[in-house]
């Protein structure tokens, strides 16, 4: 089934554009890599797919329907950034987000904080950065939703907990949804991915299976990837 489709997608900034025309069909059940370097147009990509910006032309239908409430309720979205508020306790979050979303999981999200040991009840900006990060994903990954987009999930996070993030994205989402991941840190989590999507100068260099272009080019994405954009 079809999540997310794009025809025509474009999004300006004044004279600048971030995206040109954009083509894409992402399916269900997939872990996707939206793989660029800085300035390819990713962060756009993924704010139009959030409904947190609005296209300059073309259209964007998720599960067959325009961005918008509807659409909204189905994505659990992690931004490059914290948006939480740093005053409050984890638990006080907890409750917000039970809250706010009708889908939060929270004896999910109460299980993921004992596994990485995080006291509920320390206020947030107590906190390391890594631990702060840690929470915020497990909000996300709390959800059970039909697309998560994750913007760095591994950035501030360091290698020692790598390998545990990526099982808890893994292991909290329902088979049947799609997680879209940006990030830079390509090896760590190439071995997870179904599919990678190169982005470029706002335009899909290439959108296709993980096994179909290791075995064509016979090299790791990491490494193809850094030779497409000479990085």
């Amino acid at each position: 089934m079809i999540l997310i489709e794009c025809k025509e997608l474009t999004k300006n900034y004044g004279t600048h554009t971030a995206l040109s025309n954009i083509n894409l069909q992402i399916e269900s059940g997939h872990i996707i890599g939206l793989l660029g370097p800085n300035g390819s147009g990713k962060t756009t990509m993924i704010k139009l797919i959030a409904g947190l910006l609005s296209p300059s032309s073309g259209t964007i239908n998720i599960n067959g329907q325009p961005v918008g409430p509807e659409s909204k309720s189905q994505i659990s979205y992690l931004p490059d950034h914290s948006y939480l508020n740093g005053s409050m306790r984890v638990r006080d979050i907890m409750d917000f987000f039970d809250d706010f979303y009708e889908d939060f999981d929270r004896m999910r999200a109460y299980d993921m904080l004992a596994k990485l040991q995080i006291n509920p009840n320390q206020k947030l900006k107590t906190l390391s950065k890594g631990t702060q990060e840690k929470v915020q994903l497990i909000l996300v990954m709390s959800r059970r939703a039909e697309l998560y987009i994750l913007d760095e999930p591994i950035a501030g996070v360091d290698p020692a907990a790598r390998d545990y993030i990526l099982d808890t994205i893994l292991s909290n989402y329902d088979e049947t949804a799609s997680i879209l991941i940006s990030t830079h840190l390509i090896a760590d989590i190439e071995n997870i991915l179904d599919e990678v999507i190169f982005i470029q100068n706002g335009t899909i260099y290439t959108h296709t299976e993980v096994d179909d272009l290791r075995q064509t080019q016979n090299k790791s994405i990491d490494t193809i990837f850094r030779e497409v954009f000479k990085c």
